[in-house]
């Protein structure tokens, strides 16, 4: 299943069942609908959970686009004053990043790395092999 929202805050990463650690999150996907001519939003919360890398939470901030591939599951739970509740939850098998929070944040991403401010300074540097001479057999 495939999934798209808006991270509703910042990943965190927890340690469960002695050394396993889980990166947790939740986002928020927004829908719109006409009901009698009258144009409805709705917003339906899922809360994440990926087990696969840890590393990945720090590129997980709040307002953040992503796409989620994964399972839809369901925890149901009694309330502290005995009502039923539910609450929607997505075991993610893979995370795809679509857009940061604001500009101010991709722009702050860009000049921690130089590489992605000039391409073709990446790519030169990639094709660089030292001790290799410059006439190969092939």
């Amino acid at each position: 299943m495939e999934i798209t929202g808006r991270l509703t805050a910042d990943a965190v990463v927890r340690t469960v069942s002695g050394d396993r650690k889980v990166t947790g999150f939740s986002i928020a996907i927004n829908d719109t609908y006409r009901s009698g001519g009258e144009q409805k939003k709705v917003t339906t919360f899922v809360d994440c959970s990926y087990w696969l890398n840890t590393g990945i939470a720090e590129y997980l901030k709040k307002g953040g686009w992503v796409q989620l591939y994964g399972r839809i599951g369901v925890n149901a739970y009694m309330s502290g004053s005995g009502e039923a509740k539910a609450s929607l939850t997505f075991h993610t098998s893979e995370i795809k990043l679509l857009g940061n929070a604001s500009k101010e944040r991709s722009s702050s991403t860009t000049s921690e790395n130089p590489q992605q401010e000039n391409p073709k300074a990446a790519e030169t540097a990639a094709n660089k092999f030292e001790g290799i001479d410059d006439d190969l057999p092939f």
